[in-house]
């Protein structure tokens, strides 16, 4: 598979069949993605991977929680500025209703809502789920390391033709997730990528990307002295 193949096939896949990962894919696309860009070396990726019985046991846990409206624990960091400006809260809010008008959920329907947010903890029927630990002595330059890895973890599962859907998600119940896989005390929760191969079948949103000259801006030589441009739509 091309690189911009991998880059626009990829998406959040929210429903998985049960067919399980090969575990030699799995190791080819970690081995792989430890090239990954990190300043200084520091490699500061820590990754759990749990199959079988050890995900079943933490999908149970985090359902029982999520089942009696548990806010979960204290937050290790935030995930979202507390009142997004424009335009991102717009992107945000567009996003949300693409993703639940699929789902043919209502704007008002605050049980189907919360019903399709709690297939967070079923990792929407994915077979394997990875999750990605920092070192909490770790600085922003760090977490965006983080980042660049689970992206390019997240593209080479596409090459073994494998999808996933990263989930900021399981850090709501991260003691929950240290009570299974047993982290060192100095690492924190990031983020879960649950990963298999999509059902086809469910309805999905291919979820809007903001047009270039919003985000990008070119200068070059036909730009001195003049007004700085950005890129078209």
């Amino acid at each position: 598979m091309d690189v911009y193949e991998a880059v626009h096939s990829r998406r959040a896949v929210r429903a998985f069949t049960e067919e399980p990962v090969p575990r030699a894919a799995l190791e080819r696309v970690l081995a792989a993605a430890a090239r990954s860009p990190s300043g200084g070396n520091l490699q500061p990726w820590h990754t759990y991977v749990l199959t079988g019985a050890p995900l079943a046991e933490l999908k149970e846990r985090a359902r029982e929680r999520g089942a009696t409206g548990d806010p979960g624990d204290e937050r290790q960091y935030r995930m979202y500025p507390p009142e997004p400006k424009s335009p991102y809260r717009e992107r945000r809010s567009a996003a949300a209703a693409q993703r639940f008008g699929a789902l043919g959920i209502r704007r008002g329907d605050t049980e189907a809502r919360r019903a399709a947010v709690g297939e967070n903890w079923r990792c929407f029927g994915a077979p394997c789920l990875l999750l990605c630990y920092i070192d909490r002595d770790m600085g922003a330059a760090q977490w965006a390391d983080l980042g660049m890895y689970l992206q390019t973890v997240m593209l080479l599962l596409r090459a073994e033709g494998l999808h996933s859907c990263p989930q900021m998600a399981w850090s709501v119940y991260h003691r929950t997730v240290a009570d299974v896989v047993s982290p060192p005390p100095e690492l924190v929760l990031f983020a879960g990528v649950s990963i298999g191969f999509a059902d086809l079948s469910a309805p999905y949103a291919r979820v809007d990307r903001a047009p270039l000259g919003e985000t990008v801006t070119f200068l070059d030589d036909r730009d001195r002295g003049g007004p700085r441009e950005r890129a078209s739509p």
